[in-house]
């Protein structure tokens, strides 16, 4: 392999944060839906309908699972770049400008379309992960997708810092950003984003140990920066980043020519890991074969009622910290998705120190546990108190992003990597139905509480939504305990496989 290969393979998944933090567009609808809202002269459930036309884009998700296999990857990047660029650009010259009049219909099919666009970039970055970090794929998907979490914190910074809109500017905002950052982030990295070779490069801990720093002391300052005021910390969170782009291939290379004696070890190493993977690798199963199987729909419905509850709670947020009164919604939103990110690299992290100790977490196991805890937490936001409030959100956040990192890895450890790109898609598009039965059941609640202006105040406003939620995260956990069961008999499923 050549000597730059290293360096390559680490610019590729500098590259892979950069545009899982960039892309996070459509998770920062809670910080800009109350004055969508008010812009619009809407319902809540026409707004919940918008939050659930973005998640329906996932509808279409295989397509770039598809591409992904048939193009080169700048070219499915370039692909979800423009469609976000159309969706958000077009949002914010009829929502945000008012140029044009605007039509509900109109504004349901461009968040559908924005919804669309991520699957396109995310697509990508997993795809980059899995060949470029074979046996350490599942600590480079969550600590790249931890970075997702901090999308919506980032764009508040942002927005606080440079924009400084006023609460009836912050969709204009908000809507601008969506359509610059995304395009921007795409355009630089392009040329780093790609799978570096079908060998694997020699990978060092140290290194990986050194991103997770990078990666956590960022994640503490989104969360300072939503607790203490977001604008004197934005040079901070992207200057912490921009030593990751500077730091983990200059180390690579240093380590590539100064370091050569640790290749011999790095291989011995590599290969009781690759022997984790080796059941994954082998298993080639079609999507067709996958959803012929009890575990894929054990699987679906355990996130369905699991995860994507906790991505609904997320969607609604910024009505649900409105209803109870509280004055720093864009605080308590960005904290949430701070939370997400630490979950997320949370996932990360153990998959990392077991892959050292050549131990294994299970999937559904893990999944179950969280789910569990997820349900505790809906119980603690029936009491109205601010500190039930904060204390709630972080443990949903934290577990949402948890379950969602978990997903990704467990996509592949249970039907292999062979078609992951459409399996996964395939699995993700719960989040949509999710997003319309539990996000119109929150909305006509809220609904039957409303005063004459439209508005509902006190707990009472999602009190129902809480218990009803908080008993889906019950079901997912039974299920995936289930799944747990059937899967723990053997060290991989036994599934008809299809080869191609």
């Amino acid at each position: 392999m050549a000597k730059s290969s290293a360096s390559a393979t680490w610019l590729s998944l500098v590259a892979v944060l950069w545009l899982q933090l960039g892309n996070g567009a459509s998770s920062d609808f809670p910080l800009y839906s109350s004055n969508l809202k008010q812009l619009l002269s809407i319902s809540q459930l026409h707004l919940n309908t918008l939050a659930f036309a973005s998640d329906a884009g996932k509808l279409l998700a295989w397509v770039s699972g598809i591409a992904v296999v048939y193009l080169p990857s700048w070219a499915v990047l370039l692909i979800g770049a423009v469609i976000g660029l159309l969706g958000y650009g077009l949002q914010f010259i009829t929502v945000g400008e008012a140029l044009v009049p605007t039509a509900y219909w109109q504004v349901f099919l461009l968040s559908a379309l924005t919804g669309n666009a991520a699957c396109w970039v995310n697509t990508v970055c997993y795809e980059v992960c899995l060949k470029n970090f074979k046996s350490k794929a599942r600590a480079a998907i969550g600590l790249s997708s931890s970075y997702s979490g901090l999308s919506a914190a980032a764009y508040a910074i942002i927005a606080d810092a440079f924009l400084r809109p006023s609460p009836s500017q912050k969709a204009k905002a908000i809507l601008l950003l969506n359509t610059v950052v995304p395009a921007v982030t795409v355009v630089l990295v392009l040329p780093m984003a790609r799978v570096v070779s079908a060998e694997e490069v020699s990978l060092s801990d140290e290194e990986f140990v050194m991103l997770f720093a990078v990666a956590m002391a960022t994640g503490v300052i989104a969360v300072l920066g939503s607790l203490l005021g977001m604008s004197a910390w934005v040079l901070w969170a992207f200057g912490v980043l921009l030593v990751v782009n500077i730091i983990a291939p200059v180390s690579a290379k240093f380590r590539e020519t100064a370091q050569r004696q640790r290749v011999h070890n790095a291989d011995e190493d590599r290969g009781k890991e690759e022997e984790w993977e080796h059941g994954k690798e082998e298993k080639k199963v079609a999507p067709s074969a996958m959803m012929r199987t009890l575990e894929f729909w054990l699987y679906f419905v355990g996130y369905l009622c699991g995860a994507t509850v906790g991505l609904v709670y997320l969607n609604n947020l910024g009505q649900i910290v409105d209803s109870r009164g509280h004055s720093k919604t864009s605080a308590v939103v960005s904290l949430a998705f701070a939370f997400s990110f630490f979950g997320r690299c949370m996932v990360s992290l153990l998959d990392f120190a077991c892959l050292r100790n050549k131990h294994e977490v299970r999937r559904p196991a893990l999944m179950a546990g969280l789910t569990a805890a997820m349900a505790g937490a809906f119980c603690l936001l029936l009491n109205p108190r601010n500190l039930c409030l904060y204390v709630g959100n972080a443990v949903i956040g934290t577990c949402t992003g948890a379950i969602t990192s978990a997903a990704a890895s467990a996509t592949s450890e249970l039907f292999g990597t062979k078609f992951f790109g459409i399996n996964h898609n395939i699995v993700v598009s719960n989040i949509p139905v999710g997003s319309f039965v539990f996000g119109f059941f929150a909305a006509f609640v809220y609904q039957k509480g409303e005063n004459e202006r439209g508005i509902c105040m006190g707990a009472k406003c999602y009190e129902t939504t809480f218990l009803v939620w908080g008993c889906l995260c019950i079901l997912s956990t039974l299920l995936l305990f289930l799944l747990d069961f059937r899967t723990r008999r053997s060290r991989f499923l036994e599934l008809k496989t299809v080869d191609v």
